[in-house]
């Protein structure tokens, strides 16, 4: 009888190396950057594709952050894609903790599933090698021992972490190789030299071990983190598909990678850790530069997306989202334009971005957090015009879903239905508004906007008033536990 998989999805980070298109509120792994979904779908499908080599896997187990919780559901609904549970970290303490919240969760009945676990912010260009070189992780890592993907390097990469390997050796599980040593990321001469020497492969940060050998491994390297995130899971909160650990006891758990914490203490030690090869044109589009190197090309090397015009431009990626972006004479250029922000960098410095998006940080500009199109759990509002005492937002409600009910102290507000049908609920009174009717709501008054209807509702909102900021809300009741805006 084949082994139960569990597959195990790593959807927190922020993804800072991607802005502007990446923000804390709406990080790279929820984007569309290969093909028609995004990362995170890509992810699920993946893991999901191991059932058609015979293996019993289970439904998905995500671990992310408590912000992104509707992100996550929604997004594998699309693709009909039901997770077992999602674990809400929080606060952000690194992958060895999240793994090994879900190493906790998956063995709370007395299992020992094998836990395939990767990031869910990578892509691949070719599936079915992808699940053919997973399968066999999977087939070795039911004896024991830690599993780990290697990518087979194409150029001196010095942005990721390398594994060092003996010659490739045959078990009854298949082909892999033993892990000598877990490399981090090298300067450019010594990634020539690692390419040069063989030997030695990409860490694609894809493991894949029983939940019990995670554990055991923890507990003998880092006692403490196995201690700490203990605690915080055995006092956790259950809410329908939502695990959440306490909070305070999470905020104690040291904040440490799998490989720090594991991975590069394993060689040498009595924990064997073995390496499959893949290649299946895999990339974790940690900058631009990888981007740009996975994109579909024209003559010229360019890769584009949205309304793009070039005139003289050779090896240069141009993502237009709001607007016509035309390039001139340009070469090994990178152009991202969001309604917000617009970045221009040379790919071989793409990696700096973060040091753009740390600024923003320090000196509290929002363009950093979130996009000026924000999604909630009801949707999403764009703020679309502002002003002195005034902002226009264009807001869509998801059929069935509704706004909580709240006031605001400093501001009115005018909404008027452009698609769609809206249940408002205003004081004492409740009414129904359909295509191109409006209504109006008084300073200080209690409020709900709901969409009963099959069909998106969107409607244009006019807000007047001394103090327009998103911390003017006071809820009352609200359907997604939000005490804050």
């Amino acid at each position: 009888m084949k082994n139960s998989l569990q597959p195990v999805i790593l959807a927190g980070g922020s993804g800072t190396r991607l802005w502007p298109l990446s923000r804390e509120g709406y990080p790279k792994q929820f984007l569309i950057l290969d093909g028609n979904t995004s990362l995170l779908q890509q992810t699920a499908q993946r893991v999901a594709a191991l059932a058609s080599t015979g293996a019993a896997v289970q439904p998905p187990l995500v671990v992310g952050g408590e912000e992104h919780r509707f992100l996550i559901v929604d997004q594998l609904r699309e693709i009909r894609c039901e997770p077992a549970h999602v674990i809400l970290e929080p606060l952000g303490r690194n992958t060895a903790p999240a793994i090994t919240l879900a190493a906790l969760h998956a063995s709370v009945a007395g299992d020992d599933p094998v836990l395939v676990v990767t990031p869910a912010d990578q892509t691949v260009r070719d599936p079915a090698s992808f699940t053919a070189a997973l399968a066999t992780a999977a087939e070795a890592a039911a004896s024991g021992d830690i599993v780990v993907l290697g990518i087979a390097p194409e150029r001196p990469e010095t942005g990721f972490g390398y594994i060092r390997c003996s010659g490739a050796t045959s078990s009854t599980h298949g082909t892999a190789a033993a892990v000598e040593q877990f490399v981090e990321k090298p300067d450019l001469a010594t990634a020539v030299r690692y390419l040069d020497e063989g030997g030695y492969y990409w860490n694609a940060g894809i493991f894949v071990l029983r939940a019990s050998t995670w554990l055991k491994a923890l507990g003998n390297f880092r006692p403490d983190i196995l201690e700490a995130t203990r605690a915080a899971f055995d006092a956790r909160k259950v809410d329908g598909k939502f695990i959440r650990p306490n909070r305070e006891a999470f905020a104690q758990v040291p904040s440490e990678s799998i490989d720090y914490a594991v991975m590069e203490r394993c060689p040498g030690s009595k924990i064997a850790v073995r390496m499959v090869p893949c290649a299946a044109g895999w990339s974790d589009l940690g900058a631009w530069e990888a981007v740009w190197q996975v994109g579909d090309k024209d003559d010229a090397g360019n890769v584009t997306s949205g309304d793009v015009l070039l005139n003289g431009t050779r090896n240069t990626l141009v993502h237009a989202t709001h607007r016509l972006v035309g390039a001139i004479g340009l070469e090994d250029i990178v152009v991202v334009e969001t309604p917000d922000a617009v970045l221009v960098s040379h790919r071989n410095h793409s990696q700096a971005v973060k040091k753009i998006v740390g600024e923003l940080s320090s000196s509290g500009r929002g363009e950093h957090s979130q996009h000026r199109k924000v999604h909630r759990p009801w949707g999403w509002y764009d703020s679309i015009d502002m002003g002195d005492r005034f902002q226009v937002k264009r807001i869509m409600v998801k059929p069935g879903a509704s706004l909580s009910l709240q006031m605001h102290h400093h501001r009115a507000e005018h909404w008027i239905v452009v698609r769609g049908t809206a249940e408002v609920r205003c004081g004492e009174k409740t009414l129904m508004l359909t295509e191109n009717q409006s209504t109006y709501i008084p300073l200080g008054e209690t409020h709900r906007l709901a969409n009963p209807g099959k069909v998106p509702l969107e409607i244009i909102e006019v807000q007047s008033g001394s103090y327009l900021g998103e911390d003017d809300i006071v809820r009352f009741e609200d359907t997604y536990g939000r005490s804050q805006p």
